[in-house]
């Protein structure tokens, strides 16, 4: 046996020596190029560096290295820098060497050359936590493989503070977990992406640049086992075309002519709601005058009734007196009664002027009451019109306010003008109780005169007989006029206690087109505002698009080196990580016997 294995070596080591000139002028030959091209200095015009990261399965980093590639346009030397723990030559045999933060390797030929570096203690720009419960109940996963039950992944993403922040601004993260379906079922991510990956399944899930994200995965698992969660970083962008915003523009166009026909709408409005509230106010105050002239007529009613109820029963006294009498008149009482009567002339001609001086200041506040209604507009608004004004963007509370004022301001002129006429007769009767007083006055001076005059030329008889004729018919019509100013004064009382309720509805509506007018110029300054902010509505369109494509254009970005700030002409720089799978441990298979192992499985024993 040990003859064999004698000869078997001294085989290999005729064949191996057999080729050695060969190698030992390959050698040489490489030693003059390698020397020749360290006497000169190289050049790329581009280096690339993708960052491979193992993690453990909750996200923790455990190794980090890095493979740097190079576009050589001019071979030779060249410098690189990072602070590896290691470095190694992924293109050639060539040595690298490695001080100080340094990495110098010569680039024999115009094309890419790639080396390894080793990272220790080099922290990702982001934070990945992974976390597992099974159950409800947080679970190490080493403690997971081979578990069935309900199952939670929970991913949890955040930026680095301690690492460039320029990664986490810039790149896109894509976390992709695979899910063997024999072993997961109602599998759910609400926020991932299911795809197909051969027999399994796979959850995509995407991390926008300066986000922070929290994603779940739950499933009915059984036996449980998973493959590494690949998560790949790269720049983020994405190809967008400018979009036709004609269409829009032009509907925005429209709306902008829109909002200002409301605003000039509104302008016309606030003109008309500032008419109505001075017609409203000028009402509120000719319905105060006129109020309080009611007021005043109804209280002089009683001393009006009470004065004539006087007249009335001293001249129903006077008549019974005369009536009574059969001829023993006496002459000197007679000559008396002139006096009495002028007196009763004279208190009906103040009741007279009263009456006047109270219709006077009747008419000027009627006066100023109908000034007052007819200020009022008498706008015709259809429910329609008032519905297309609550679908506006106008304040719903100021639109209530105008709706009510409106209502209120119709409602007062409707019953102003079926009250018209009573107010009317009220003017009438005055002026025709001043007038019947007058008469009475006037007859009752004419009686005196006459009683005087038939005194000195009538004898006794005759003189009573027509003064009994004269008082019975005085008498008797005084009694209609009493009875008449006793109607007039019921009514006046009446009109004065309806007016009160009428006079309390137009000072809430004073009240309300104040309000209403105050709103209506928040309204016009709203409008304003939104009229000037929408002007040119379909510029600002165009011009926030530009804006949200330049956010999300990132073609201008150029990453800087993840190893070294000195380190220049990067172009991609790419971020590989993955972590450790989940599985059963493999159990042990017995060793072979030599009769069970084949003459190749033999003769590498030879070697071990």
């Amino acid at each position: 046996m040990r003859t064999k294995k004698i000869s078997l070596l001294l085989l290999i080591t005729i064949l191996v020596f057999a080729n050695l000139p060969s190698l030992v002028f390959a050698n040489e030959d490489n030693d003059t190029k390698t020397t020749k091209s360290e006497e000169k200095t190289g050049d790329y015009e581009s280096k690339d560096e993708v960052i491979y990261g193992n993690m453990n399965a909750n996200g923790g980093l455990e190794d980090i290295y890095v493979v740097n590639t190079f576009r050589v346009t001019e071979p030779g030397k060249m410098i690189d820098y990072g602070k590896y723990s290691s470095v190694r030559n992924l293109t050639n045999l060539t040595d690298i060497e490695k001080s100080s933060g340094k990495v110098q390797f010569q680039a024999k030929e115009e094309e890419e050359f790639y080396y390894q570096g080793n990272l220790k203690n080099k922290a990702l720009p982001w934070y990945i936590s992974i976390t597992y419960l099974l159950n409800g109940k947080k679970i190490q996963p080493q403690e997971l493989a081979g578990k069935s039950g309900s199952l939670e992944i929970q991913i949890s993403t955040s930026g680095n503070d301690e690492v460039n922040p320029e990664f986490f601004e810039n790149y896109l993260l894509q976390i992709a977990v695979t899910l063997d379906p024999t072993k997961f079922e109602n599998i759910q991510a609400p926020e991932g992406t299911k795809a197909n990956a051969g027999q399994n399944k796979q959850i995509n899930f995407t991390v926008m640049p300066e986000q922070e994200e929290d994603y779940i995965i739950s499933a009915d698992v059984s036996e449980f086992e998973m493959e590494p969660i690949e998560i790949n970083a790269a720049p983020y962008s994405m190809s967008i075309e400018n979009p036709d915003t004609s269409g829009v523009t032009g509907e925005m166009q429209g709306l902008a002519n829109a909002i200002s026909k409301v605003y000039t709408g509104v302008g016309d409005l606030k003109t008309g709601v500032a008419e109505l509230n001075q017609g409203a106010q000028e009402l509120s105050d000719g319905s105060t005058e006129y109020k309080n002239g009611m007021n005043e007529l109804n209280q002089s009613s009683d001393e009006l009734i009470n004065g004539s109820t006087s007249i009335k029963e001293a001249l129903v006294s006077i008549n019974e007196t005369v009536q009574e009498s059969t001829g023993n008149v006496d002459l000197g009482k007679l000559q008396q009664l002139p006096t009495t009567l002028r007196e009763v002339a004279n208190g009906l001609e103040e009741s007279a002027k009263a009456m006047d001086g109270l219709k006077q200041d009747y008419s000027k506040a009627k006066s100023q009451l109908d000034e007052a209604m007819n200020g009022i507009p008498s706008y015709a608004i259809s429910d329609a019109q008032i519905n297309k004004l609550y679908e506006s963007n106008a304040d719903q509370n100021v639109i209530d306010q105008l709706v009510e004022t409106y209502q209120a301001a119709k409602t007062a002129k409707e019953t102003y003008n079926h009250a018209k006429r009573a107010f009317d007769d009220v003017t009438v009767a005055l002026q025709q109780s001043s007038g019947v007083t007058n008469e009475m006055a006037a007859n009752l001076n004419r009686m005196a005169a006459e009683i005087e005059k038939a005194t000195k030329t009538m004898n006794e008889l005759d003189v009573i007989t027509q003064i009994q004729k004269g008082f019975a018919s005085f008498s008797s019509d005084y009694q209609d006029f009493h009875n008449g100013l006793v109607s007039y004064t019921e009514g006046v009382g009446e009109l004065a206690s309806s007016y009160q309720e009428l006079d309390t509805g137009i000072q809430k509506l004073a009240d309300g087109t104040a309000a209403t007018s105050e709103g209506v110029n928040d309204l016009h300054t709203g409008t304003k505002q939104l009229q000037e902010a929408t002007s040119n509505l379909p510029g600002q369109i165009q011009q926030e698009t530009q804006k949200m494509m330049e956010e999300y254009d990132n073609s201008d970005y150029r990453p800087s080196s993840f190893i070294s700030d000195k380190n220049k002409h990067v172009e991609v720089v790419q971020f590989v990580l993955q972590t450790e799978s989940i599985e059963l441990p493999e159990q042990e298979t017995p060793e072979k016997t030599d009769k069970e192992k084949g003459i190749w499985e033999r003769f590498l024993d030879l070697f071990r």
